[in-house]
């Protein structure tokens, strides 16, 4: 790097195959709209769910197009819905375990799995490493950056929550998808940002996805 050159240093965000792909493409808008770059990592089974709730298979050859159309569609599958610029966002392929992420001197903010599966949580709980992903993950606890888990499943067994106690005794923050009703949502949009919003909270970036609290009974009723 050249001197008075700024070294790019991004979120890391990981695609978990966990049923949710509208709560991820919420918080890559916000994090873009924010000004932050983002390193994508997208999983297999992710591209599996992604496809049958949005009908957009994501591809490594044409990643840029792919998600494009899957960020550009709102939350009850409306395409066009909004303008996306990817300028900040690089991909790597879940598979490229020597990839920039998978080493703690490749610079990054921390990492946000949205949403994140049972066997995600599972994985990085244990230290798996069996993709990028889960080796991103474990690169961020390491040099202790923050790591936002947004689980996303329900019922929770006994194995998994004993997982999620790991992983906030290791230092992540776990967040799960359970969107908040008194920020007076109308639109199915209003739930899945609520739920980006307290991702980018634990996260500490900035946004302005959903109508916060101000100690004020029915102040979120539509005037």
């Amino acid at each position: 790097m050249n001197a008075g050159e700024t070294q790019r240093t991004p979120w890391i965000v990981g695609v978990s195959g966990a049923s949710g792909t509208p709560y991820a493409a919420a918080v890559l808008r916000a994090l873009l709209d924010a000004g932050e770059s983002v390193d994508l990592v997208v999983s297999r089974a992710s591209r599996l769910t992604l496809l049958d709730e949005t009908g957009i298979s994501f591809r490594d050859a044409h990643w840029q197009d792919d998600l494009r159309e899957w960020l550009s569609r709102g939350a009850d599958g409306k395409p066009d819905s909004f303008d996306v610029d990817l300028t900040g966002v690089r991909h790597w392929g879940a598979g490229d375990l020597a990839a920039g992420p998978s080493s703690g001197s490749y610079p990054s903010k921390g990492m946000l799995i949205v949403p994140a599966s049972t066997a995600c949580v599972a994985g990085v709980a244990l230290g798996l490493s069996k993709d990028l992903l889960q080796r991103a993950a474990s690169v961020v606890l390491k040099e202790r950056r923050p790591l936002v888990v947004a689980v996303r499943e329900t019922p929770l067994n006994g194995q998994t929550l004993r997982h999620l106690v790991t992983l906030d005794d290791a230092g992540a923050s776990v967040v799960p998808a359970s969107p908040g009703f008194y920020a007076g949502a109308t639109h199915i949009q209003d739930l899945v940002d609520f739920v980006a919003g307290r991702v980018l909270d634990a996260a500490g970036v900035r946004h302005r996805l959903y109508r916060r609290w101000k100690g004020e009974l029915g102040g979120s009723r539509p005037e």
